[in-house]
């Protein structure tokens, strides 16, 4: 395996550094988590293009090391109100209900780090707020370097 084959590639950031980051990349490396969703926002505040199908993008943990590279096979925008049971499910954090997965996000999206990052101490999101749904698929996994 080349093991700079994912240098140039754009990071995949799951949440902020810390357990929810570490456990969702525990997700990912046991092929639990296929999904996620961002919002929109996000992108539009800090002026980056959105994701398309087909992109490589280099999952960090919390250390900012690269573990595995994904896949991006499908991107879609939709309402906070029209995320289904699958993606709700495939997001791999054990969700049962789509009232149990919007609960978790909203919890984390009403967050203080989040506020932070929009610059927004009231942010909050409702049924209208647009997502950024991403399916994906692992296409390697990176071991630490060897030194």
């Amino acid at each position: 395996m080349d093991r700079t084959a994912h240098e140039g590639l754009p990071k995949a950031e799951f949440a902020f550094p810390g357990p929810l980051r570490d456990a969702l990349v525990g997700a990912i490396l046991d092929g639990s988590k296929t999904s996620t969703t961002g919002l929109l926002v996000e992108y539009e505040k800090f002026g980056e293009a959105l994701p398309e199908a087909g992109r490589l993008e280099a999952v960090v943990d919390s250390a900012d090391r690269v573990v595995a590279v994904i896949e991006l096979t499908e991107v879609r925008i939709a309402p906070l109100s029209e995320v289904d049971l699958a993606h709700a499910v495939d997001e791999g954090e054990g969700y049962t209900s789509v009232a149990e997965w919007r609960a978790g996000h909203e919890s984390f999206w009403h967050g203080a780090e989040i506020r932070a990052e929009l610059d927004d101490p009231g942010f909050t999101v409702d049924g209208s707020t647009l997502l950024v749904l991403q399916r994906f698929r692992v296409v390697e996994r990176v071991g630490p370097a060897v030194g």
